[in-house]
């Protein structure tokens, strides 16, 4: 599979990774030899990029990308996780004393020495605007804890002021069909400043996979089900944040631009692939079947024109009244 560069840090990373939300909470249940297989599954399609953090299943995504490691010594792996919400999402909370603690959990629940990559995970404004945050971040390279550090976002301001941060190496933020904002500005920004984009919520939470219909009921304990209205967390981690009778009618339409041979899955994160600017695209997987199907979009030849400009006509009717003034 193709491999991009984190820029400022030399890390390569596989254009396409896994995101391990769904193997640790909050998709409903997966049992560990079916998120092993998923590992697995990846891996063997090339998947060489990891996202993980330590309130999936309070460590259980760790744990298991650590069991998986553990089996698999030789396989080529750079893992990120994340922390920060373990606890109230206030800035006093943010501080060196607790950045070394956060790390030490998931240093000993990943069974390394250093973190290959941590990420503030969408933290408040002030987080980001806040000296002294990153002094700590700094530090916790220093002290060799971390190997380097990100920041994911909700917001496209909140990416841009982290972006700024000379030591910051990926920003973490939604991308997809049904959410183009970040094209505008924080793409380019990254580009010139060499910071690496990891683009998540690419399926719009499955949205974009065309799978789904007006009828369709998901688990009690699917985020899917208990956060439409962002009721536990920000509601643009649910659906991109569109509402869900909007999101099924436009997935429909989505699923039509679809090349011959292709998913509208794959449709989906091969059209984030080829955003200038991406570095890799972490969609998740609760299936061996799924994992294999979203590496499987980095061969894709990349879409015409014609497709791209349906998508960005697509959003314009459909979904950027609801979205663009929001994140």
């Amino acid at each position: 599979m193709e491999q991009r560069a984190f820029s400022r840090s030399g890390q390569q990373v596989s254009v396409v990774g896994l995101g391990t939300w769904q193997l640790g909470a909050d998709w409903g249940q997966v049992d560990e030899d079916d998120a092993l297989a998923v590992l697995d599954a990846a891996v063997a399609s090339g998947v060489a990029f990891l996202d993980t953090a330590d309130v999936y299943g309070d460590g259980r995504s760790e744990r298991l990308i650590a069991r998986y490691r553990a089996a698999h010594p030789d396989a080529p792996l750079l893992v990120a996780t994340k922390m920060g919400r373990r606890v109230a999402q206030d800035p006093a909370n943010y501080h060196l004393d607790a950045f070394r603690a956060w790390t030490d959990r998931s240093r000993a629940n990943l069974a390394v020495d250093t973190l290959d990559l941590v990420q503030l995970h969408c933290p408040p404004g002030e987080v980001i605007a806040s000296d002294a945050v990153f002094d700590a971040l700094d530090t916790l390279v220093a002290e060799g804890r971390v190997a380097r550090y990100g920041v994911s976002v909700e917001t496209c301001d909140q990416a841009l002021a982290a972006i700024a941060r000379p030591g910051t190496t990926s920003i973490q933020i939604i991308l997809n069909p049904f959410r183009l904002k970040p094209v505008e500005r924080v793409l380019p920004a990254a580009r010139e400043a060499g910071v690496g984009i990891i683009a998540r919520v690419p399926l719009a939470s499955g949205l974009l996979s065309g799978r789904y219909t007006a009828d369709t009921v998901f688990a009690a304990d699917d985020h899917r089900t208990f956060n439409r209205h962002g009721e536990a967390f920000d509601q643009g981690e649910t659906f991109s944040g569109v509402d869900w009778a909007t999101g099924i009618e436009a997935a429909a339409e989505f699923a039509a631009l679809a090349p011959a041979g292709a998913t509208p899955a794959q449709t989906a994160l091969r059209w984030i692939i080829q955003q200038p600017g991406v570095t890799t695209v972490i969609p998740g997987a609760r299936s061996p079947e799924q994992a294999r199907a979203n590496a499987a979009a980095a061969d894709l030849p990349p879409l015409p024109a014609a497709t791209l400009d349906a998508v960005t006509g697509l959003y314009d009717r459909r979904i950027r009244e609801q979205v663009h003034h929001r994140w």
